[in-house]
């Protein structure tokens, strides 16, 4: 029901023709209903009030299109009170020509005297007194919708850019991952077809697997949390066949349901970093440990890991933190005020631990 009533208003105001075609006859019905027991039937009520919408739209759209973006909006205040002034005594001439030689030709008793022109135009007193609230009061309402239409459709614009900035800060967070992971193992590859491993077509198969997952599933909106973990295993795994048993490693899962949604790549890039500042450092025997939890769709998700006390230089920078960011901007894009993230950086350890309610 209500997907229908938005995509008639959104139609309508699309069609702006259509949208003023209603408000008029929308108008037109409330008066003619209004004032039917005044003048004795709905024929004559509609018939007297018709005619006066004549006057009712030009001065309408003498406002709103004329008037308000040619001084109003450019600050011509000046003008704008005395062109709006000398509209005001315009139209309310109009309408009170309209009703002595159109109405009152229709339904007044002869014979009777008809005012002329210069009469009309002199009798200023009576020309606000009878008739300005009879044309104006439909100008100021056609304004209201009209301020209320641009309103309600610069919130959708708003609404429509913010949705459009985040899609593409996502998607070029994650063109920012995908060559990261892959510039990753193709160097774990690489280091085993230089030793003639039979790993290596082990190697190539959690590739492809990972490939697969970033390539198609990374542009789904969300995925399971047990598809999420299967890429952290390859990860894993990967890794685990390069630094065989001088590392380290244990992985805990505790997940109630696998089916929770999650978006995808919010918790790599954080394992990436902890083999990248952790193992690939200089220890003997570098140690990860990461445990994943959840329960009634909140994730409780902890990494630690070793660090060397002697820091390499970096002089490209490739080690600056690209994970945390990247972490850090997808969470307060996705998952705004439902998430906390802890980092306890020590001399010789990282640790991060990060809650996610899951909630949508």
């Amino acid at each position: 029901m209500n997907n229908s009533f938005s995509q008639y208003i959104n139609v309508t105001l699309q069609k702006r023709w259509l949208g003023h075609v209603i408000f008029w006859m929308l108008l037109l019905l409330c008066y003619t209903l209004a004032m039917k027991d005044g003048y004795g039937s709905i024929s004559e009520s509609f018939n007297r009030n018709v005619i006066l919408l004549f006057p009712q739209i030009i001065a309408s759209y003498y406002l709103i299109y004329f008037l308000n973006p040619t001084f109003l909006y450019k600050k011509k205040y000046v003008l704008f009170g005395i062109l709006f002034l000398i509209g005001t005594y315009v139209f309310s001439i109009l309408a009170r020509v309209l009703v002595i030689y159109v109405v009152e030709e229709l339904y007044r008793e002869p014979p009777f005297r008809k005012e002329s022109l210069l009469e009309i135009a002199s009798d200023v007193k009576r020309l606000y007194q009878d008739f300005f609230h009879r044309v104006y009061l439909s100008v100021f309402l056609f304004a209201c919708v009209k301020l209320i239409k641009e309103r309600f459709e610069e919130k959708s614009r708003a609404e429509l850019l913010k949705k459009e900035k985040i899609i593409a800060e996502l998607n070029f967070m994650k063109a920012q991952i995908h060559p990261h992971f892959l510039f990753n193992t193709l160097n774990n590859l690489y280091a085993l077809t230089l030793q003639k491993s039979e790993k290596a077509s082990e190697t190539v198969l959690k590739l492809s697997e990972m490939l697969d997952y970033m390539l198609y599933k990374c542009n789904e909106n969300s995925v399971t949390i047990a598809e999420e973990i299967q890429l952290i295993q390859n990860y894993i795994d990967l890794e685990q066949l390069r630094y065989g048993n001088r590392l380290e490693l244990v992985f805990n899962k505790n997940i109630d349901d696998p089916q929770t949604k999650i978006a995808p790549l919010i918790l790599v890039s954080l394992i990436e970093n902890a083999f990248k500042h952790g193992a690939s450092g200089a220890i003997t025997i570098p140690k990860i440990r990461m445990e994943i939890g959840v329960k009634n769709k909140q994730l409780l998700f902890s990494i630690f890991n070793t660090k060397p006390e002697q820091v390499q230089k970096d002089i490209t920078n490739y080690k600056k933190g690209i994970g945390l960011v990247n972490t850090n901007s997808q969470l307060q894009l996705i998952y705004p005020n439902k998430y906390a993230m802890e980092i306890v950086d020590g001399k010789t350890s990282y640790k991060v631990k990060l809650e996610i309610n899951l909630n949508t």
